[in-house]
This record gives C-alpha cells, sequence and structure tokens, in this order.
C-alpha cells in the first residue's frame, strides 16, 4: 500500500516538474516539443521546411586503427597498435585481418601492415 501512495507521489512531483520546464521552455521562446527531423512553418504565403542539423559520425575503432596505419610511412605492428589504442591482442588482430581483406591494408613484412593508397 506504502509503494503505491509513493509512486503516486513520484508521478505528482514528476508532473508538476514538467509543467515547470514547460513554462520555463516559453519563456525562453523555445517550443514545447522537441526538435524533429523536419519542421513545417505554415504562413500565409507558403510553406517553409527546416531541416535538422546534420548529425556527425562517431569515428569506430577501426576507423582509429585505420588512422594510425595510414600515419605511418614505413608500417605498423600490432605491438604498436596495442600500445596506441589500448586495445587488446585479440581485438587488433581481428581488425587487422576484417581490414585487410577488404583491401584498406596491406602487409609489407611479417606482422608489418601499411594503408592503401
Amino acid at each position: 500500500m506504502t509503494m503505491i501512495k509513493d509512486l503516486q507521489a513520484i508521478s505528482n512531483k514528476l508532473t508538476k516538474l514538467a509543467n515547470q520546464t514547460e513554462k520555463l521552455a516559453a519563456e525562453l521562446g523555445k517550443s514545447k516539443k522537441p526538435a524533429a527531423k523536419s519542421v513545417q512553418t505554415t504562413t500565409k504565403a507558403k510553406t517553409v521546411t527546416k531541416k535538422a542539423p546534420a548529425k556527425v559520425a562517431k569515428k569506430t575503432d577501426t576507423d582509429k586503427v585505420l588512422e594510425i596505419i595510414n600515419r605511418s610511412k614505413k608500417g605498423v605492428d600490432t605491438a604498436t597498435l596495442m600500445k596506441k589504442t589500448g586495445f587488446d591482442q585479440k581485438k587488433v588482430r581481428n581488425m587487422l585481418n576484417r581490414t585487410y581483406k577488404q583491401g584498406k591494408i596491406t602487409r609489407v613484412g611479417k606482422g608489418i601492415y601499411v594503408g592503401v593508397k
């Protein structure tokens, strides 16, 4: 029984906080709803469509390894990649194998990799 009362009290407090947030947003001139991918604003003469800003892609771990390999002129071995990235040996070897199969890197010696240009 007390758990139900506690949940109702929390629900009431959250509702109050939501209302306060909406009031503050209205005072700041912001809309109550978060921006969607595109927003349409209708005026008397025409309809204007505004696009949301493009998202910036995050670098993947493989991109980080490829960047290190491509910066090296003589080539990089797995031990160096492990030191520079902090990844374990299995992860580095898997990334090297995958990128080698994709043709993004080549082997110039035993365990030495360089980027394909």
